[in-house]
This record gives C-alpha cells, structure tokens and sequence, in this order.
C-alpha cells in the first residue's frame, strides 16, 4: 500500500465532499482516497489541474505581498528617526506575512508533484496493460507529451520557489538589524541594500510570471476539448 499525503484542492469541495474527504484523510492509505474520488468523478488529472490552479493563485498572491513589503521597506529607508519603532513593526509584519506566502506556494508545489508522481505512475503502469499495440503506442506517446509539458512547468515552479529565498534573507537581516539598531543610523545603513533587494524582488516577479504563464498552458492543455 502506498501512504502519501493527498490534498483535495478547495475548490473541489462542496460540503458533502468535505465530509467524505475529512473520512479519508483518515484513513492514511492514498490509494483507498483516489480509489474514493474517482467514484465522486473527481481523478487525478482533475486533482493536479486544480492543485496547479492554487499553486498559480498562490503565486500571485505572493508576488503581491513581496511588492506591498518591497514598498514598506522603501518607506522605512526615509522615515525619521522618531518612527523607528513603528517602522521596525511594520516591516516585521511584512517580513512574517511574505515568509507564510512563500510557505504557501512551496506546500502547494509539493501538493502538485505529489498528485503529478501519483497520476505518471498510473499511466505508465496501464500503459503496459494495453493488448492492441496501436493504441498503446497512441497512450505512451500521450504520456510522454504530458510529463514533458509537466516537468517544463515544474521547472519554472521550482525556478520561482528558488527566486523567493534571497529576497526573504534580506528581508530577515535588515528586520533583525533594525530591531537591534533601532537609530538613524542604522536607517542610512539599510539604504545600500534597498536598490539589491528591489532587483530581488523584480527577478521573483519575473520568475513567477513565467511560472504563472507556464501553468495556464498546462491547465489549459490538461482540461478536456
């Protein structure tokens, strides 16, 4: 039996699925959760398409809040110092609300390769179980379209995942440093790193747009004509 956490996207939840699926997730066992679903009509492919859907919505949403911390930073950089307290608060607010983002679009790209594992292992075990070789050569040429088209949207995943962490380490050292500094001084220090940290951020959005525009073409590729 094959344990793996299986995440039913919420858009695919109605309250009666919600009940069956709270049932499931008890049962640790993936197999006996897709066995279930697909009785409900709802099969991997319609699991990937919408964990693929929330990874891309998850991403916009991230690119939103590292712009709203980029732009808190910049305000930071010109304050007087009798707003320092306030400034530092404020910044480690955006500093926490980008670091659960991140968090965010890395569960919902795990989510995605867990259900994408699942799906390509059932397709290329059933592919052996074809007798007429025609079409059989029809489904593996399929597959092997699909997993390519997969693994170039899963690379622009990863590529934007990756983009997210320099900008979170900087963001963590000037909140720490201003924490520990809190004096004009230490404002003029966090200038230097303002212009880096907007470039940061600009390769992160530009990592996640190709990523959003990679996973588009693979919804619309996966949903039916």
């Amino acid at each position: 039996m094959t344990y793996r956490a299986v995440y039913l996207p919420t858009r695919l939840l109605n309250p009666v699925f919600m009940l069956i699926f709270s049932v499931l997730l008890a049962t640790g066992c993936s197999t006996v959760k897709y066995n279930t679903l697909e009785k409900l009509g709802i099969h991997k492919r319609d699991l990937l398409v919408d964990n693929v859907e929330e990874t891309r919505d998850a991403q916009k949403d991230a690119q939103k809040q590292f712009k709203s911390a980029l732009e808190k930073f910049g305000s930071v950089v010109s304050i007087e110092e009798t707003g320092l307290k306030k400034a530092y608060e404020a910044l480690d607010d955006e500093y926490e609300d980008s670091l659960d983002a991140a968090e965010e679009v890395s569960d919902q790209i795990r989510d995605v390769e867990n259900v994408a594992e699942d799906l390509f292992d059932e397709w290329a075990n059933e592919i052996k179980e074809y007798t007429d070789p025609n079409l059989r050569r029809s489904s593996e040429t399929q597959f092997k379209e699909t997993r390519a088209k997969y693994n170039e949207m899963h690379k622009s995943m990863i590529a934007a995942e990756k983009s997210m962490q320099p900008v979170l380490a900087t963001f963590k050292d000037n909140v720490l440093f201003l924490k520990h500094n809190l004096n004009a001084q230490a404002v003029g220090s966090l200038k230097s790193t303002f212009n880096d940290l907007q470039g940061d951020i600009d390769n992160l959005i530009a990592q996640m747009n190709r990523s959003i525009e990679r996973s588009n073409q693979f919804i619309s590729e996966m949903q039916p004509s």
